[in-house]
């Protein structure tokens, strides 16, 4: 397996694992659901994003591959690398704290429509700073992205649950064993970073400024 193709394993389990742990003992505050994903979002850039790039998110390398960083063989690696290391990131949830911590993991919503919409968006926004820091080889990129989690976060949770990563919605419905409404969770956010990638197309903004 590639070295890269590990880190995005290690990196991905890191993210969901640490992120779920925080949401378990968040009794319900959402401040420390977003910080915990964002800062175990950090973690894992800081640990191994410098080997592959630190995706961690299956929208993440399809952004990279439209916009032609990423091979389409890497592509599908880095897929499954990162669902890989979400399901055995809730495997290590469900080993230390049962089969019901792991379901209350799962991104959950109850109106299609608006969580849907929900996903698009704040996966196109998530992706498309990802895009344009990264691109740029600003040296505050892993704070940048790891702060914009915690954004997201706040502003998605109650709408959609803001998985906003298909990997971290599909490991913990893996382990709990229960699919249903997983589709959403694939197909939005991959629509989110199509929508991202043809942002950057469009608008081919110069360099940001540090």
């Amino acid at each position: 397996m590639k070295q890269s193709y590990v880190a995005e394993l290690v990196g991905t389990f890191i993210l969901v694992s640490i992120g779920s742990l925080a949401a378990l003992s968040s009794d319900g505050n959402l401040l420390i659901v977003a910080f915990g994903f964002g800062f175990a979002l950090m973690i894992a850039l800081y640990s191994v994003g410098h080997i592959s790039g630190g995706h961690f998110n299956p929208a993440v390398s399809l952004a990279m591959r439209l916009g032609g960083s990423l091979s389409t063989n890497d592509m599908i690696g880095y897929w499954v690398a990162q669902v890989v290391g979400a399901v055995l990131a809730s495997l290590a949830v469900l080993a230390m704290a049962g089969s019901d911590a792991v379901a209350d993991t799962m991104n959950t919503y109850r109106d299609t429509g608006p969580a849907f919409g929900a996903e698009i968006l704040l996966t196109g926004a998530f992706v498309l700073v990802i895009m344009v820091v990264a691109g740029h080889g600003l040296g505050h990129a892993r704070t940048v992205i790891s702060l914009a989690l915690v954004a997201i976060h706040l502003a998605g949770v109650p709408i959609s649950g803001a998985s906003v990563n298909p990997a971290r919605s599909l490991g913990p419905a893996v382990v709990a064993g229960d699919l249903s409404g997983i589709w959403l969770y694939i197909v939005a956010p991959l629509a989110g970073a199509v929508v991202a990638w043809l942002v950057t197309r469009v608008a081919r903004t110069g360099p940001v400024d540090a």
